[in-house]
């Protein structure tokens, strides 16, 4: 991965950080008891890596003796700090910047990493040869994400489609070419793990979990995706006006009332 890439990896999540936070789910508990299970007892001291704002670093509160967010993009980092605060600041949890090459552990130091929503904007060897690194003999890694659209129904789910697609074509259009993100294919996450040589043991896992919703939630699950963000912040007025449309018939389809939505995770993993 060049430094640019990265640098627009990281940018790409910039000023956004509080919608995101109110719209995207908290990581289930499935993912501890999963992951503790794999490990074969309850971690010492968990890593989240590409913890955005935190949603999926204050599951392990419960679960471990220690839990790090590690996160580059300063925006999304200062909406964890600030719920951080909002705990009274418990000694266990903690938030810092850092690459997911770099990490800011010291070797054979962590029982879990995870990466939520979040490896496929990694490099993924050089990031799971540091992974290897941090994680003692035993440890765990488990990159895992939500499906999109989450669960409710075809209509809601086709134009929830079509509007992130029309997003990230225009985006792409729009953006200058030493601009763009780039994504590593998450359905390559599982044979990207194997290939690597750190991990003795490895799989995919798929869960889901049911979450309340209402019109305004699920509009802004489809406003937080960084291709959407990104056409607006290039000023694409028709995305703009596409996304006013979809909200519309997002209010209309739920009718005032809230309802139940499933988001499906699939998880791969592996044991070092």
């Amino acid at each position: 991965m060049t430094s640019q890439i990265r640098q627009n990896n990281v940018d790409r999540f910039n000023g956004f950080g509080t919608l995101y936070d109110q719209s995207r789910p908290q990581a289930p508990e499935e993912v501890a008891k999963i992951l503790t299970m794999y490990l074969g007892r309850a971690p010492e001291y968990v890593a989240d890596v590409g913890c955005g704002t935190g949603l999926s670093t204050m599951i392990w509160l419960e679960h471990a003796k220690q839990v790090i967010g590690i996160e580059p993009n300063d925006d999304m980092r200062e909406v964890a700090l600030s719920r951080l605060r909002e705990l009274g600041s418990p000694e266990k949890l903690t938030f810092a910047r850092g690459l997911s090459d770099q990490l800011p552990l010291d070797s054979a130091s962590v029982d879990i990493v995870t990466c939520s929503q979040s490896f496929h904007w990694m490099d993924p060897q050089p990031t799971l040869r540091e992974f290897a690194r941090v994680l003692r003999p035993g440890g765990v890694f488990a990159s895992y994400d939500c499906d999109w659209p989450p669960v409710i129904g075809p209509e809601l789910e086709q134009a929830y489609q079509r509007l992130i697609e029309f997003a990230d074509q225009r985006a792409g259009e729009l953006a200058e070419s030493d601009k763009q993100a780039y994504k590593w294919p998450k359905d390559k996450h599982l044979q990207q793990i194997r290939e690597s040589g750190w991990f003795r043991f490895s799989r995919e896992i798929v869960f889901h979990h049911w979450e309340s919703c209402d019109a305004g939630r699920y509009t802004n699950l489809a406003f937080s995706q960084g291709g959407l963000q990104t056409a607006l912040k290039l000023g694409a007025g028709e995305v703009a006006a596409a996304a006013a449309k979809f909200r519309d018939q997002v209010i209309q389809a739920f009718g005032g009332e809230t309802r139940e939505i499933l988001f499906s995770y699939r998880m791969r993993l592996g044991v070092k």
